[in-house]
């Protein structure tokens, strides 16, 4: 551990997190807004123009929404992989395991009652002969 609140650890720094005053920590805000919002620009480009090949679409849209996840992380949350933010790093990965697993059950109970069901024309039949 080092002696002052915010460590002497230069070897993991997020932009911006180096303390030096207003200037350097608004430039690395800048930055991270800049690069936001040119992966926003290009997702909306990416959807709107037939640039890409029409099944890459979806694919090209889940890079960039992954890279815009990585420069919020890292620009704005100052996320690092640090002695000091074990804390936050543990807590980013139990929040992605809740979200994968309520996900995964979701998609698990969605198509277990698509296989259990049966056609809607069926369903129909069997009430009105109730």
């Amino acid at each position: 551990m080092s002696e002052h609140p915010h460590g002497d650890y230069a070897g993991d720094a997020a932009p911006g997190d180096d303390h030096g005053g207003i200037l350097s920590s608004l430039g690395g805000y800048l930055i991270g807004l800049m690069l936001a919002l040119g992966l926003t620009a290009t997702s909306f480009w990416v959807a709107w123009t037939h640039s890409l090949w029409g099944p890459g679409v979806p694919i090209g849209l889940c890079v960039l929404a992954i890279a815009q996840m990585g420069v919020h992380l890292v620009f704005f949350l100052h996320i690092t992989t640090g002695p000091d933010n074990t804390n936050n790093v543990l807590a980013l990965a139990y929040g992605l395991l809740i979200v994968f697993l309520v996900m995964a059950g979701s998609l698990w109970i969605m198509s277990n009652l698509n296989h259990e069901m049966g056609p809607m024309n069926q369903m129909m039949d069997m009430t009105r002969q109730s």
